[in-house]
């Protein structure tokens, strides 16, 4: 499996942090946002990661080859990042699709055993990790799940309908990547698909009921926009022995 993160992002609200640095290079506990995801995916068993950068993008491919020079982690480039939404970065990525692969954004955090059980609970076809909505954030990605598949996600969905929030990891254990890759070009070749957030793919996939919920309900994560979340990570999170390259 190959896992596939969206970096491409300034991370506007974490100024002055991203004035000289993409978002998934500042740092959280003494380690950037990035090298977390790496450490956790590998524990996973998830050694081939590919990075979508475009911020800053010269900045972060020397990051990425200096984290693994044996050349285990690559990256590639979404020139468009500024002029679209996060779709703009999955396109970039796509030719990584067609196989099997987790997708994940890449401003947030995640224990380990996050990709462990989503690894060990996936089926066949298309998988969205999320947990259960509680008290609803702003800026939370709403998901309805019935009978354990996904209905619908959206920031905007009505907050009645809303059971769930996604976690941002879309897998799929399937040699053709579960159907997403059509999707995506579906989804971007609509009229305003460029500036349609990557969960939009998965809507449309969910609609036709073609997408599973993998419900996370113990370990930890917290997505990084502003400083106070990451004084949150830091207050909540028991740091798990780091591995290595």
């Amino acid at each position: 499996m190959k896992a596939i993160i969206i970096s491409a992002g300034q991370g506007s609200r974490l100024l002055p942090l991203t004035l000289d640095m993409p978002k998934c290079l500042v740092h959280v506990n003494g380690r950037a946002i990035l090298d977390h995801q790496i450490v956790a995916l590998r524990a996973a068993g998830i050694a081939e990661i590919v990075v979508v950068g475009g911020y800053r993008y010269e900045q972060l491919a020397a990051h990425v080859a200096a984290a693994s020079p044996r050349g285990r982690v690559s990256i590639v480039r979404n020139p468009f990042w500024a002029a679209g939404s996060s779709i703009g970065s999955v396109w970039a990525a796509r030719a990584h699709l067609d196989g099997p692969f987790c997708l994940l954004n890449g401003d947030t955090i995640f224990d380990e055993g996050v990709f462990d059980d989503a690894l060990a609970a996936m089926r066949p076809g298309v998988n969205l990790v999320v947990e259960r909505l509680g008290d609803a954030e702003p800026d939370d990605m709403l998901v309805a799940v019935e009978g354990g598949r996904v209905a619908a996600v959206a920031k905007t969905l009505d907050r009645a309908a809303a059971t769930h929030r996604s976690l941002g990891i879309v897998l799929s254990p399937d040699t053709a990547g579960g159907g997403y890759a059509a999707m995506l070009e579906a989804v971007i070749g609509a009229p305003g698909g460029t500036d349609a957030y990557h969960h939009a793919i998965v809507d449309r996939l969910a609609r036709s009921g073609q997408v599973i919920a993998l419900e996370n309900s113990g370990p930890h994560w917290q997505e990084i926009d502003t400083p106070q979340d990451i004084d949150r990570w830091t207050r909540d999170h028991v740091e798990s022995p780091r591995a290595t390259d």
